[in-house]
């Protein structure tokens, strides 16, 4: 029998492994041969909308769940499958869940100290200690966990997952329960120290802005699948389906006609690939891939559109656009632009599109 070595090694230096994992709930498939391999050190997301089975993944990765087939590996180890079945304990991850799941009747050392303590005593005060100096939190070591916020709970939570030295971190949105100014300091905090200590994190978020913030890698399922994984700027400048493309934020649909290679729009000609002539296909349009530009006011036809109204939300302003009055054709759509927009409702622009922003996928029948 020849080895190979370098598969060995790749597979070492793999945190996690899920390799054709099937798993069912009765007579639900919640996963469907699923595959993902997470590196050392590697952040990665687990994206889509709820029921898709980002969860069931990560029960099956933790060894809460035993999957109906398929295999997990840590490290190059398996973990679960073919009569092998590893619990949680076992594992050497860390688990941060939505609820943050802290011992209410423990203060924080005594729950930072609940994965630790069959270590020697002053080793394990000391590993108390940093952790909770790495979190902010190290006047807090006497409390309780309802005596702390919700976010302030979610870096004990952090702490204690990282005070095993745990090759993997396991997290169900764990910022879900934040207000919307805490939850972006608190997974800043939470990004730096899981680089910081160099452990690789799976985690599972609906929010797809969460997802690019927080990962090096996403990988967006739906139907018990990973559809497509890739880095954030892949996803969103190469989605491979609408539904990708529509999960990384708003989007303007056009429905439009193939003709000599082109799909025929309000805003003019779009160049395809792989579609024949007369086939329908569904064109998406970015917000920020609209740009506006002056033209006389008396200009009509496919590309110009009239301002109905604009919002300005902070660092850009939504532009609401309708194509009706200068090609004939009702189409509304929204344009974001930098900064503060000054129009006057009613007046006509020319609208140019950016190419990486624009993007055609068939209809589906």
């Amino acid at each position: 029998m020849i080895v190979n070595n370098n598969n060995i090694n790749d597979m070492q230096n793999n945190a996690l492994e899920l390799c054709q994992i099937n798993h069912s709930y009765g007579n639900i498939a919640a996963l469907k041969r699923l595959n993902i391999t997470i590196r050392q050190g590697e952040v990665v997301c687990l994206l889509g909308p709820s029921g898709c089975g980002k969860t069931t993944a990560l029960r099956v990765a933790a060894g809460l769940e035993m999957p109906n087939s398929g295999e997990v590996f840590f490290a190059g180890k398996k973990v679960a499958g073919d009569d092998v079945f590893f619990p949680p304990e076992q594992r050497n991850i860390g688990l941060v869940f939505q609820d943050y799941a802290l011992f209410p009747h423990l203060t924080i050392n005594d729950n930072i100290a609940f994965g630790i303590k069959n270590l020697p005593s002053k080793q394990c005060q000391k590993i108390i200690i940093d952790m909770l100096d790495e979190v902010g939190m190290s006047e807090y070591g006497n409390h309780y966990p309802h005596m702390l916020s919700g976010g302030q709970q979610q870096r004990i939570a952090l702490a204690r997952a990282l005070a095993r030295n745990s090759s993997l971190i396991l997290m169900d949105e764990p910022f879900s329960g934040l207000d919307a100014r805490l939850r972006d300091k608190i997974r800043d905090n939470t990004l730096h120290i899981l680089k910081k200590f160099g452990a690789a994190a799976l985690m599972v978020t609906h929010d797809a802005e969460e997802a690019m913030y927080m990962a090096d890698r996403i990988a967006v399922m739906l139907d018990g699948k990973i559809v497509q994984i890739g880095t954030p700027d892949e996803l969103y400048f190469k989605p491979k389906t609408a539904f990708i493309a529509e999960f990384f934020g708003e989007i303007n649909h056009i429905s439009a006609m193939v003709k000599n290679g082109k799909a025929e729009t309000p805003l003019g000609q779009i160049n395809t690939i792989d579609f024949n002539d007369g086939e329908l296909v569904e064109v998406i349009i970015r917000p920020e891939g609209l740009s506006l530009e002056d033209c006389p006011q008396s200009s009509t036809g496919n590309g110009y559109a009239t301002v109905l109204a604009s919002r300005f939300l902070g660092r850009t302003s939504l532009v609401h656009l309708c194509t009706c009055a200068t090609s004939g054709i009702e189409t509304h759509l929204h344009a974001r632009v930098s900064g503060k927009f000054k129009c006057d409702d009613g007046r006509i622009f020319k609208l140019a599109m950016d190419d990486r922003q624009v993007f055609v996928f068939p209809v589906k029948k």
